[in-house]
């Protein structure tokens, strides 16, 4: 049950807004997610979204938020007000971007992980580096065990990384040998109870430089053991992906779908980043990032496919997130009241 009861006006224009604009994310996505809707279909599906109609899209206890988006405020006021927000905006869970809280001062693992559930705040996950020239990094190359005791210590069920596997380079078998790594982290995370996963951006979608008809994000797909190496797909940067790489570098089509992935391997993907961008061609991600709810990605369609499917309505986790926001407790609330409203069709 929502933990969000107010009712927001401008939330309210929000949802107007997007029911008018449907998914102008180009023609694949438009072909794929749905066009844009006619006003007479927008006014519809606003009365049912404010109105309360349908089960809520969003399952619940499983709105959480990336931790990254908020670093602002927590190196400058510390983790305990910010989980009081995050509570108040009727947050489930929290993904760590680091274990400190700068000046506010020094924390323990153990105080962090109280202090979370005291707030009513489920730690989910964390990203941590995937390799570094710093033979005392915190790292998964550099340091596993540590970063798998810290992570076990704050009681995480996923722990991953936000690091391409480009490590050893763009070829597919540099990806290959990255992708054996991976299935040795996420072997040591499942023998601990964790799952170990790989956050994407959009240069995952390119292709290998030493055989172009190769995606490289297939190439991590086939060579990661599926019982030991998980994806938290960015969703945002999954499109920016499909708006970069829907052509081979000779120009051939390469069109693919992102929640096509997911729908063909929904055990995959445990956890996702819920974070939204206005379509943009001129920019050379075709996107520009805002707030949950004020760009053209559908979260109502995107989410209602994944959680529709058989014994996966409880089985994800959605991390709202924006990597520069104007400010970032307001870009928390909105997002999580946006989300919040969202209803099903009937």
């Amino acid at each position: 049950m929502s933990r969000i009861s107010q009712t927001d006006p401008e939330l309210t224009h929000r949802l107007t807004r997007r029911g008018m604009l449907g998914v102008a994310a180009g023609a694949t996505a438009a072909a794929l997610l749905g066009a844009a809707a006619t006003p007479a279909t927008a006014a519809t599906e606003t009365a049912d979204k404010t109105s309360g109609r349908g089960r809520p899209v969003l399952p619940p206890g499983r709105l959480g938020i990336q931790l990254y988006s908020l670093r602002d405020k927590v190196s400058t006021l510390g983790f305990a007000p910010v989980f009081a927000e995050l509570e108040k905006y009727g947050y489930d869970e929290v993904e760590f971007a680091g274990y400190t809280q700068g000046s506010a001062g020094p924390i323990t693992l153990a105080q962090l992980k109280r202090l979370a559930r005291d707030h009513g705040l489920n730690p989910i996950g964390s990203h941590v580096g995937y390799y570094s020239d710093d033979p005392n990094a915190y790292t998964f190359a550099q340091n596993l065990t540590k970063v798998l005791d810290d992570a076990q210590a704050l009681g995480l069920k996923h722990i991953g990384t936000a690091s391409g596997p480009f490590r050893y380079g763009s070829t597919v078998d540099a990806w290959k040998r990255a992708a054996e790594e991976f299935n040795t982290y996420g072997a040591a995370a499942k023998a601990r109870g964790m799952k170990f996963y790989q956050h994407n951006h959009s240069e995952e979608f390119s292709f290998a430089t030493d055989n172009p008809k190769v995606r490289l994000y297939d190439v991590l797909l086939k060579e990661t053991d599926p019982d030991l190496v998980f994806l938290e797909m960015d969703i945002y940067w999954a499109y920016s992906g499909q708006f970069r790489f829907s052509k081979r570098p000779d120009g051939t089509p390469a069109p693919f779908e992102p929640l096509n992935y997911v729908l063909r391997q929904p055990h995959r993907y445990p956890l996702f980043h819920v974070k939204d961008g206005v379509s943009d061609p001129a920019n050379t991600y075709g996107y520009r990032m805002t707030d949950v709810g004020d760009g053209d990605i559908d979260y109502q369609k995107f989410i209602s496919a994944v959680t529709r499917l058989r014994g996966e309505r409880l089985a994800h986790h959605w991390q709202a997130e924006h990597d520069q926001p104007t400010e970032s407790f307001t870009f928390a609330r909105r997002s999580s009241a946006y989300l919040h409203s969202l209803r099903e069709k009937c």
